[in-house]
């Protein structure tokens, strides 16, 4: 085997996915998901740096892209509207690349150590969106609000988009999550 074979990424995502679900995180070794590849336990780490990384690989790249799409976003809509139009160009990006399967969520969920995860990425993304926010001169008073509010919203949307295979572009399921939002607010917005 070619010592950089292209599928490593992809066979290790899916040895580990099939070990956690059939063995629980905490049950399964690096070594296990290596062998399961076709590959070493040396060479797992050439890939990704730990077993819960084999999970959430790319994650890191999410928080800048959202932020650039922020800063890049039309002027004159309020804080809460330009962060969620970054977020369907962003999120339709992010659907590419992520596995939707309810078997991923459900590993992740059985794992204090994964859902632990799973939170920061969510603070990062609501951070990035705030820091972009107010560098477009919101104020922080505004952006901090409208930032939650947005990864609630794009949270709801992944979950949805989730539950359906994927079935529909994802801009379908931030608009049903944005007006799922907007009815429990009783307020208008996007």
């Amino acid at each position: 085997m070619a010592r950089w074979d292209p599928g490593t990424a992809d066979r290790l995502r899916k040895a580990a996915l099939e070990l956690y679900a059939e063995h629980g995180y905490d049950a399964v070794t690096i070594t296990q998901i290596a062998e399961r590849a076709g590959i070493t336990r040396r060479s797992y780490f050439r890939y990704f740096p730990d077993k819960r990384e084999v999970l959430f690989a790319g994650a890191e790249q999410l928080p800048p892209a959202v932020g650039e799409a922020v800063l890049a976003a039309e002027e004159g809509e309020t804080p809460l509207r330009t962060a969620l139009g970054a977020l369907v160009e962003v999120g339709t990006q992010v659907t590419r690349l992520v596995d939707p399967s309810p078997e991923r969520r459900a590993v992740i969920a059985s794992s204090a150590e994964l859902r632990e995860r799973e939170r920061s990425k969510a603070a990062a993304i609501t951070a990035a969106i705030r820091d972009a926010l107010e560098r477009r001169g919101t104020d922080p008073e505004l952006a901090k609000p409208a930032a939650q509010a947005a990864a609630n919203i794009l949270g709801d949307a992944f979950d949805r988009w989730i539950d359906d295979d994927g079935a529909e572009d994802f801009p379908a399921y931030l608009a049903a999550a944005t007006s799922a939002f907007r009815e429990a607010c009783g307020v208008a917005f996007p």
